[in-house]
């Protein structure tokens, strides 16, 4: 979900701006985390935010990504996969987040496992290539300013160019 269907690194580099007094922005990253990326004093703290209670409420929804996944939905059988346990503040809001902004993707569809090599899928379209390790189908890069640079993947820039892969 984050960094495919909810921008979480605006919420991310949000606080990290508001605490640190900084004005960071996503251009900063250069293929890094943003842990990795802030001076190491601030590296730790910066780790702590998305452990933090609320920090995964009402993320914004990336431009076109509900009307291409309803218009995939005529296509292909949609499943929503997250690492929601990863965080433990993470799982409800990100199921509530899901029933709000994607109710025509029955919860039926909504897979929160730590390992997704489990799905078993055509295509994952996801922002960690660590995903697509042991995941049998084809692994769709979805482009994020901490995955720059990296190669050997199909790739998808944002949601018209999913649509284009898979519709045309």
């Amino acid at each position: 979900m984050d960094e495919v269907v909810a921008d979480a690194l605006s919420r991310h580099i949000s606080l990290y701006n508001a605490e640190f007094k900084t004005a960071f922005n996503p251009a900063d990253l250069k293929g890094r985390d943003l842990h990795e990326a802030v001076p190491q004093a601030h590296a730790k703290r910066t780790s702590q935010f998305p452990h933090e209670e609320g920090f995964f409420d009402d993320l914004t929804v990336f431009p076109h990504c509900q009307e291409v996944i309803r218009e995939l939905q005529e296509k292909y059988e949609i499943f929503f996969a997250s690492a929601a346990m990863e965080f433990r503040h993470s799982l409800v809001p990100k199921h509530q987040w899901l029933h709000e902004h994607f109710p025509f993707v029955p919860w039926t569809h909504h897979v929160f496992c730590g390992d997704k090599s489990i799905i078993n899928a055509d295509y994952l379209i996801d922002d960690r290539v660590k995903n697509f390790t042991g995941f049998r189908g084809e692994g769709i890069l979805f482009t994020a300013p901490h995955n720059e640079g990296i190669t050997g993947y199909r790739r998808a820039n944002d949601w018209l160019e999913v649509r284009q892969l898979f519709l045309g």
